[in-house]
């Protein structure tokens, strides 16, 4: 759905999936489906590998079950899949980074609204990729510390190709979260940064935030219009 955000904004666009392939497409759902809500005790006791490997664990396991994927049982797997990615991701953070220099000078409601409308975008982008998945295997290679950041680097091993991913985790509160994925090279929050910043250049802040809703009114246009 990230060319129908393309044709509603006319000066820049807002699709991550350009430029870094679609061998992720179960891994990259962990950032992208729902609202940011609190975290569980459990992901608390966790070393930032484990949060990782636990998540995209409790993610394959439910696009693994035979049962959720009957026809009719799409919707129901998403859900379970947005329950493991509430406490996993920092949505906040990663809005934070993507919009950058401006998010300083944003109120605290202005801030609520735009991290709103990120996730919607993360959301509308990569939902439906998880649809794509196909039994790839997730290899974990290394874990690099810095202060309250960490970077787990992990191999996507699929059919056709592999992918490397790098999830990059900030602990907040005692919790290791997720707020950045280097896929091939390429981060999402990098990637949407870079977009944004011409967007507000050629629009100002205010214009992109009305591109982003204007593109969240054409997709859940769709999303009803849609016969399944």
């Amino acid at each position: 759905m990230g060319h129908i955000f393309h044709n509603a904004v006319s000066q820049g666009s807002i699709d991550s999936t350009q430029r870094i392939g679609l061998g992720w497409t179960a891994i990259i759902s962990l950032v992208g489906l729902l609202a940011l809500t609190g975290t569980g005790t459990a992901a608390a006791e966790q070393t930032p590998t484990e949060a990782v490997k636990s998540a995209i664990a409790e993610v394959v396991h439910i696009l693994d079950d035979a049962e959720l994927n009957q026809p009719g049982r799409a919707a129901e797997r998403r859900q379970r899949i947005e329950q493991v990615v509430r406490s996993r991701v920092s949505y906040e953070e990663m809005a934070k980074r993507a919009l950058g220099v401006p998010w300083m000078e944003l109120t605290s409601r202005e801030r609520q609204e735009f991290v709103g409308l990120f996730v919607q975008l993360l959301r509308d982008t990569f939902a439906g990729r998880i649809d794509d998945y196909i039994g790839e295997q997730v290899f974990y290679l290394s874990e690099q510390r810095e202060d309250r950041f960490i970077e787990v680097k992990t191999k996507l091993a699929g059919q056709k190709m592999d992918t490397l991913l790098d999830f990059r985790l900030v602990n907040q509160r005692g919790t290791w979260l997720v707020y950045d994925v280097v896929i091939d090279g390429a981060s999402i929050t990098g990637n949407y940064h870079a977009q944004f910043t011409s967007i507000i250049r050629d629009l100002s802040y205010a214009g992109l935030v009305q591109r982003m809703k204007e593109k969240t009114l054409v997709v859940k246009a769709f999303e009803t219009t849609t016969v399944p």
